[in-house]
């Protein structure tokens, strides 16, 4: 789906957003992979993401990010994608793409919010 004249939002994609805390008392500017499909990209205005952190956690459904988990784009540190933190986000508040994450990834974190969901 195309964001202004040049960005494209696809699955997969690594996106700065301004991400809500938990308790919806604020946001913060972070990274974002965008887990909606292609289809549901192009007709729908939102978008379904999950958050990605910096802080590295053994929790059961954060799942690691490193640099060689990315085909476009680099990371300035290993994060963590926070599989349970999804979220619909809405097209226009979107700052920049990053990068991408691999298609093995991907399917790592689709098996965890599989898990979380079944």
């Amino acid at each position: 789906m195309k964001f202004g004249a040049n960005i494209t939002i696809s699955q997969r994609d690594l996106f700065l957003v301004p991400f809500p805390f938990s308790d919806q008392k604020g946001r913060k500017v972070r990274p974002v992979v965008i887990i909606s499909n292609n289809n549901f990209n192009e007709f729908s205005e939102d978008v379904l993401v999950v958050g990605v952190t910096s802080n590295i956690s053994k929790d059961k459904y954060a799942l690691r990010l490193a640099n060689k988990d990315l085909v476009e784009g680099k990371l300035l540190t290993e994060c963590c994608i926070k599989c349970e933190n999804i979220l619909r986000v809405d097209k226009g508040i979107f700052f920049k793409k990053i990068g991408k994450i691999s298609g093995d990834k991907f399917d790592s974190l689709r098996k965890i919010i599989l898990e979380i969901i079944s």
